[in-house]
């Protein structure tokens, strides 16, 4: 896997306005596992349009500001039992531009039985809680972004 490239994607950190952060259980995986939304950039798409747009893919709504962007790309490769099946196996993990949007909506605004639904249930969680719920393989990355991000964790006004 590891002459493969990496699939270009984005991450979104969604905070609300007590500083605490989306998270989604995924329909596909097993057991508890939660994790922000993200997914792949489009031809064409600078990471920004990206993010916004798999936010209303994913949750149903675009209500969100963007607030800050990650320094770095962040890359997590996939694990040798489902590399082959992810994406068609032509890619051997995702790298990510992460963005910190603050969510403008409310709650009811969010609707995760969207068109093509990846997520099974929400919530709400503090940052810090989130890189010990993820699948183990994408743990490291959620770590940089809850470091990156942390000082926006904070409610606001």
């Amino acid at each position: 896997m590891a002459e493969k490239p990496y699939r270009q994607g984005v991450g979104i950190a969604l905070f609300d306005r007590r500083g605490l952060v989306f998270a989604a259980r995924r329909i596909d995986t097993p057991g508890d596992a939660w994790q922000m939304p993200q997914g792949g950039i489009d031809e064409g798409e600078t990471p920004a349009q990206a993010a916004l747009r798999e936010l209303e893919e994913e949750i149903g709504t675009a209500k969100a500001e963007i607030i800050a962007e990650s320094r770095d790309w962040l890359s997590y490769d996939l694990p040798p039992d489902i590399a082959g099946k992810v994406w068609k196996g032509r890619f051997r993990g995702q790298r990510q531009k992460w963005f910190a949007l603050r969510f403008t909506g409310r709650d009811r605004d969010i609707d995760i039985a969207t068109r093509h639904p990846e997520f099974a249930d929400w919530r709400w969680m503090p940052l810090d809680e989130l890189p010990r719920l993820i699948v183990p393989f994408k743990r490291a990355l959620y770590e940089q972004v809850a470091a990156e991000f942390r000082h926006l964790a904070q409610p606001v006004a």
